[in-house]
């Protein structure tokens, strides 16, 4: 021990020993990673300015009694554990701790049953999600909720994380699809939650309470999904408008009429022009707000017609709507295009503020008076249709000025989204980026039953510690 008690470097290479030995003891060889050069790649997520430490050893668990055992090891050792996905977060739920060991799921990776009649799919964590999707489509069916990044992150990602995704204003989100889950506790017991019938309510409901606590309370190794008739090709619709309170009385115009568009979203005038930049897509320069609207109903081309109407009454200054699939595609190409166009203009802290639509104008306007306030660029992307906006705050992470501005920028947008009577966070999760706000949302007695949640089922804290909320502040 060092002079003032706390371990040496010698004392956390002799542990960090112990705990790959353990680990071998009980695993295939195969599947424990020790050299600390490759268990550095399984550090930190995809959040920018979120710390992570260094793991004692990385596991590749390729079967749900390999996370028994590593939760056991874990417990007899007392030595924290992260689970993994594919590290496609946006909130370091993810990053490790140091001396932790990291849990990497992706190796399990079976569909193991998509069953047409019961419309449900039973897979491993590690299984991507639109390898799903692909699955369920063979059988005419859907997979819908739909992350960006959908090509590469993981059914246990989306479950730890609650995500969300472009469709969700009509398709919701993934906590509405999870059925059933089998989780691995914190000392290694398996629980298994929910049923694949269509209604269960038989005592409380412990899937929903697993469906985004981003590892903190056990690790999901089995889940039972609702699939749903796969949708028709869609028609989209894109309305430019000239300020942020024509596009909020847009917005708020076509739910208050009844319309339930497969997809709608929006782009503010820094993304719309960084698309421009990128892609030199021609879009004017006078465009305070991009709306896309699709529709996936049998003949969508009346309703897209009504829906422009009512976006020129707002104050459009344009209106298109695609005359079919491939013009569609095209015309969602620019909001595909949102994220790497803003990213080429430096480091990017993506916020995930939720607000009623209603205050979704009050909400763009805030964020740009945030902007000039803080001297900071932020771009604004949104599922406008459900509220959940994502402001991108952007800087040069070289420039310690900047990164303290930005960091100041990100804050003050949470918090005027809990002024306008949202949240912190609608699909990403809160990880470590924004642990500390999570207490303002919650109150006292929110976050004090967080904690007894918390400590009754990882009474050792060593589930994700330090992500989510401090169990011990």
């Amino acid at each position: 021990m060092s002079e003032a008690g706390a371990p040496t470097a010698e004392h956390d290479a002799a542990r960090a020993d112990r705990v790959v030995a353990e680990l071998r003891a009980v695993l295939p060889a195969r599947t424990v990673v020790a050299d600390p050069d490759v268990a550095a790649a399984y550090a930190h997520d995809m959040a920018a300015l979120c710390a992570a430490g260094r793991p004692a050893a990385v596991v590749l668990a390729e079967d749900v009694d390999q996370v028994r055992d590593v939760m056991r090891v874990a417990t007899r050792l007392r030595v924290p554990v992260v689970p993994q996905g594919a590290r496609t977060g946006l909130s370091g739920a993810a990053n490790a701790i140091d001396g932790c060991i990291v849990l990497s799921l992706t190796r399990m990776d079976r569909i193991l049953e998509i069953n047409p009649v019961d419309r449900v799919a039973v897979v491993e964590p590690g299984v991507v999600n639109a390898d799903l999707s692909k699955a369920a489509a063979e059988f005419g069916l859907a997979y819908p909720p739909d992350p960006s990044s959908w090509e590469t992150c993981t059914i246990g990602g989306n479950i730890g994380t609650g995500a969300g995704g472009l469709c969700c204003v009509k398709y919701g989100v993934t906590a509405e699809y999870v059925l059933g889950l089998d989780v691995v506790l914190a000392d290694g017991e398996l629980l298994r939650t929910g049923r694949r019938t269509a209604k269960g309510v038989a005592g409380y409901d412990l899937t929903r309470l697993f469906v985004g606590a981003e590892g903190t309370l056990g690790v999901v190794v089995r889940a039972t999904l609702a699939l749903r008739p796969a949708p028709l090709p869609a028609l989209v619709l894109a309305a430019q408008f000239g300020s942020t309170a024509a596009v909020g009385r847009a917005v708020a115009s076509i739910i208050e009429a009844g319309h339930v568009p497969s997809l709608m979203e929006l782009m503010d005038a820094t993304t719309v022009r960084a698309v421009n930049d990128m892609a030199k897509m021609g879009l004017p320069e006078e465009t305070a707000a991009l709306l896309l609207v699709a529709l996936d109903t049998p003949d969508p081309r009346a309703e897209l017609a009504a829906i422009g109407e009512l976006c020129a009454a707002a104050g459009a200054f344009e209106v298109l709507a695609a005359e079919d699939s491939e013009q569609s595609a095209m015309f969602l190409t620019a909001r595909r295009l949102a994220l790497p166009a803003l990213e080429r203009l430096g480091t990017c802290m993506i916020d995930d503020v939720a607000v009623p639509r209603s205050r979704l104008a009050d909400m763009l306007d805030g964020v740009a008076e945030i902007s000039t306030a803080y001297d900071t660029a932020v771009g604004v992307c949104a599922h406008a249709g459900d509220g959940n906006t994502h402001p991108i705050v952007i800087f040069d992470a070289a420039d310690a000025g900047a990164t303290e501005r930005a960091r100041a920028a990100f804050e003050a947008i949470m918090a005027l989204g809990l002024e306008l009577g949202g949240t912190i966070t609608g699909e990403h999760g809160v990880g470590t980026l924004k642990r500390d706000m999570l207490a303002r949302e919650l109150g006292d007695i929110g976050l004090r039953t967080h904690r007894a949640v918390k400590a009754a089922l990882d009474p050792l804290n060593i589930l994700n510690p330090g992500k989510v909320f401090e169990p011990g502040r």
